[in-house]
């Protein structure tokens, strides 16, 4: 597909529209290999956790595609027990030893456990120190924007939320883009409790523009302006995600 679309984030960064996930892909080779093929192969964005278990493979496979710091882009998100722990500042640090980094270029609370009010007071001292490009939050939704709006100055970058086809969350894309936050898609292909790409419609409109059913899914997502995090661990499949 060769998609090179970037959108602008709300403080300036510039975000690659499409990245490659890791949600799920087993530490060691596999996510090196992934990661590395990914990057050889036009993706400038990763996207990883510290839940995922794989920022040390994460920052292997960016070693070995060899491509200046400025180049690429990488997000992390801090996990519940840290949030509900208050480590928000130690456990930053912790991700940015495993990836190998000075820093990144998203981080995100991960989910709005218990504690995550101070865990954002923690992302803006991060932020403010320049060890994080933007900070954002995943699976908040509007409840969630509007306390954390009510009682901060700094906005969201990003929202990190799952949507596709299946589900669109068409609401709180909407609720997040009139103020100003980008919506990211995990599970953009479909989640587990469906075939989407086997989806005949899919089949059809692929036919006629001859692309796979997840390139047309993907470009859906562009079109909807929505960063893109399909996960593969299949080189081929990689190539054809781009």
């Amino acid at each position: 597909m060769a998609i090179q679309s970037t959108i602008t984030l709300n403080n300036g960064t510039v975000i690659p529209q499409v990245g490659l996930g890791v949600f799920q892909t087993p530490d060691g080779d596999t996510t090196v290999n992934a990661v590395q093929t990914a990057l050889e192969n036009g993706y400038r964005h990763i996207d990883t956790a510290m839940i995922y278990r794989n920022e040390a493979s994460v920052g292997e496979g960016i070693r070995r595609a060899g491509l200046p710091r400025g180049d690429f882009f990488v997000t992390t998100k801090l996990w519940n027990d840290d949030i509900r722990a208050h480590r928000g500042k130690d456990a930053f640090q912790e991700s940015l030893d495993r990836l190998g980094l000075d820093y990144v270029d998203l981080y995100l609370i991960h989910w709005p456990a218990d504690g995550w009010q101070q865990a954002w007071d923690d992302l803006q001292e991060i932020y403010a120190s320049g060890r994080a490009k933007a900070i954002g939050v995943s699976n908040f939704q509007k409840h969630h924007i509007d306390e954390l709006l009510a009682n901060s100055d700094v906005l969201p970058a990003v929202d990190q939320i799952e949507s596709s086809p299946q589900f669109t969350n068409h609401e709180l894309i909407g609720q997040l883009r009139s103020k100003g936050i980008v919506a990211e898609a995990w599970s953009p292909l479909g989640g587990t409790g469906g075939n989407l790409l086997g989806s005949p419609v899919l089949a059809e409109i692929g036919a006629k523009y001859g692309k796979s059913a997840a390139q047309v899914v993907i470009r859906w997502h562009i079109q909807r302006g929505v960063v893109v995090l399909p996960k593969s661990t299949h080189a081929e499949r990689i190539k054809q995600n781009f």
